[in-house]
């Protein structure tokens, strides 16, 4: 058994692709329009899993006519392990993306942890093993 993706529903989908591609590195694997059905799929990965096939991957779903989701309480968040914490903050900032929480030291110390909201309101946790 693999892990393969997770699917997120999103609101405006070229501002949702914006974000993961400008923000985190993200990359456009496909794109798959489906008019008689009225939505769009879109997957995406992370720049550490470029090669990896069928996985893991990001899908971002866009159900035509559809602005706004509710996350729920049932979502907690994505983890992304990061490079450097101190140059993401930095892309994340100039990019005008707010933390939620951090950057900062786990209770552990042994990591970096901060987490960010993307456009719809997904929590994002990124993560730098020291």
């Amino acid at each position: 058994m693999r892990y393969l993706h997770t699917m997120l529903r999103v609101g405006d989908l070229d501002r949702s692709v914006k974000f993961y591609q400008q923000n985190l590195g993200f990359k456009e694997l496909s794109r798959s329009d489906y008019p008689d059905d009225k939505f769009t799929l879109v997957f995406l990965q992370a720049p550490g899993d470029a090669g990896l096939d069928n996985g893991p991957m990001l899908e971002l779903t866009y159900n035509y006519g559809v602005e706004r989701y509710e996350v729920g309480t049932g979502y907690g968040h994505v983890a992304l392990q990061v490079d450097s914490m101190d140059e993401l903050a930095a892309t994340l900032e100039a990019n005008g993306v707010s933390f939620s929480w951090g950057p900062g030291m786990s209770p552990n110390g042994k990591k970096k942890m901060a987490f960010v909201e993307d456009p719809d309101g997904y929590k994002i946790e990124l993560l730098e093993y020291c």
